[in-house]
C-alpha cells in the first residue's frame, strides 16, 4: 500500500471527510483491520484566505507547496489538495515536490469520460466558478464546463458557509441547489459536478435527475485506486 500525502486544513472538516472516507474505502477494499497509510500537512485556513483576498497568490502558493514538501519529505508517495479553491496553485505545488500530485479536476474528468458524457454542470463555491482555472482543467479533457449565473454564486456560498460548514443541512437550500441544477441542465449540462466537499452532504443522486459526480468521492477513490493498485 502506497503513503497517501494530504494537504488539508482547507478546511479542516473537508480534511476530516477525507480521512474518514480514505480510511473506511480502505478496510471496504482490504478488510479486517486495514486502514490507510496516511501524511496530512495542515494549514491554517484563515491565513490562506486572507492572502486570497488579497489575491496574493504567489503567497499561497508558497504556504501549500511547503505543506507539500514536507509530506513528501515524511514518507508520501503521492499528493492531494483537500480542496477544490486552492487548486488554483496546483501547479506550484506539483513544481515544488518531485512525487505525482493527484489534480482534481484530472479526476473528475476522467470520471465524466468514463460515463461517455462530453457536458457537465459544476456546483461549487463562488471562486471556483466565478475563475477559469478549475472549470478550463476540466474542459482540457474535451468536457463542456457550464456554471451558474454568476447572480447565484453568493448563494451557494452562503449556503456552504453559513449553513454546511457549521452542520446545518437545511431542505430549503437542497431545493435552491436543485432548482440550479435544472437550469444547467437546460443550458445543456449531461451531468452534475458537486466541487465542493460540503455539497455532497446536501444534494444526492436521489435529488437529481442528471448523473450526480461528487467531487471529493471520486478524488478519494481515485486515491484508493493509486494507494492500492
Amino acid at each position: 500500500m502506497q503513503t497517501i500525502g494530504l494537504i488539508g486544513g482547507l478546511s479542516w472538516e473537508s480534511s476530516a471527510v477525507y480521512h474518514q472516507a480514505l480510511n473506511q474505502g480502505v478496510q471496504q477494499r482490504l478488510g479486517g483491520l486495514s486502514s490507510a497509510k496516511t501524511i496530512m500537512a495542515s494549514v491554517d485556513l484563515q491565513e490562506v484566505t486572507t492572502l486570497q483576498e488579497q489575491e496574493k497568490w504567489d503567497d499561497v502558493a508558497e504556504i501549500l507547496a511547503a505543506a507539500g514538501r514536507s509530506v513528501e519529505a515524511a514518507g508520501a508517495d503521492f499528493l492531494m489538495m483537500c480542496t477544490t479553491t486552492f487548486h488554483l496553485v496546483a501547479d506550484q505545488v506539483s513544481e515544488a515536490v518531485s512525487i505525482p500530485l493527484l489534480h482534481l479536476g484530472d479526476v473528475i474528468a476522467d470520471a465524466v469520460t468514463a460515463r461517455g458524457l462530453d457536458s457537465v454542470g459544476l456546483i461549487s463555491t463562488a471562486f471556483p466558478m466565478s475563475r477559469p482555472f478549475f472549470v478550463d482543467r476540466i474542459a482540457s479533457h474535451g468536457i463542456t464546463v457550464h456554471v451558474p449565473d454568476a447572480a447565484h454564486h453568493e448563494a451557494v456560498n452562503r449556503i456552504v458557509y453559513d449553513e454546511l460548514l457549521h452542520g446545518k443541512v437545511v431542505d430549503s437550500s437542497r431545493r435552491t441547489l436543485v432548482g440550479l441544477v435544472d437550469e444547467l441542465w437546460d443550458a445543456g449540462a449531461k451531468g452534475l459536478v458537486l466541487g465542493s466537499t460540503e455539497l455532497e452532504l446536501l444534494v444526492h443522486q436521489h435529488d437529481v435527475e442528471l448523473p450526480l459526480f461528487p467531487a471529493t468521492t471520486l478524488h478519494v477513490d481515485a486515491a484508493l485506486d493509486r494507494a492500492l493498485g
